[in-house]
């Protein structure tokens, strides 16, 4: 069971990281929260890992800090939250205005959230309201202290084109159909400044896809 990678960032996308250690490439998906302190290409880097093991598959989950891992492990506990989906959520809102919204029983704040509907909101109330009173694993999420050079800037800007394939690889990624990505895409690149970063771009189309659903 892998728990923890360090190593060189040998890539980095919306859709995985590639982390090298020692010569093996290990592929990892992360949340934008990650994602965006990240280091850049070549830099070391340390993630906390979940190993999640299917018949046909094993996949790797990566966090910066413990608590965001502490939390996406609460969130797959809950009936009907796959790792694909608690990704998506932990994409979708920033960890602390998720615990506050599960703990203070804001239903209609997490049905706001891409993915999640009314039953299944209600189930992250009722199963995880007592659990995240009285976790003590959570302290750390605003430090972003588990990534090095959390604030490096990225190593190259990319064209406006591959921009746009890379948030729709993105929202893919997190489960959303293609026909209803390229119509958020359209609007996002409409509405949005030319200088919006990739992660306000996908957290604007998450906003227009959660009306979608």
């Amino acid at each position: 069971m892998i728990a923890l990678l360090s190593g060189l960032l040998a890539s980095k996308s919306p859709i995985a990281l590639i982390v090298d250690v020692q010569g093996v490439g290990y592929e990892v998906a992360v949340p934008l929260s990650t994602l965006d302190r990240l280091p850049e290409v070549g830099s070391q880097v340390t993630l906390h890992i979940h190993t999640h093991v299917r018949e046909d598959a094993l996949q790797l989950y990566g966090f910066g800090t413990r608590a965001e891992k502490h939390l996406f492990l609460l969130l797959i506990g809950v009936a009907g939250i796959g790792p694909k989906l608690a990704l998506g959520v932990l994409s979708g809102i920033a960890a602390r205005d998720l615990i506050a919204a599960i703990r203070g029983g804001k239903i209609e704040r997490l049905r706001s959230i891409p993915g999640i509907g009314s039953k299944t909101a209600g189930r992250l109330v009722l199963e995880l309201k007592d659990k995240l009173a009285a976790s003590s694993n959570l302290a750390d999420l605003a430090d972003g202290g588990d990534i090095a050079d959390a604030t490096a800037p990225a190593d190259t800007i990319p064209t406006a084109d591959q921009a746009r394939e890379d948030l729709r690889s993105a929202l893919v990624n997190l489960g959303y159909s293609r026909a209803l990505v390229c119509r958020a895409v359209e609007q996002i690149a409409e509405a949005t400044p030319g200088d919006a970063t990739l992660s306000d771009q996908i957290k604007a189309a998450l906003k227009i896809l959660g009306r979608v659903y």
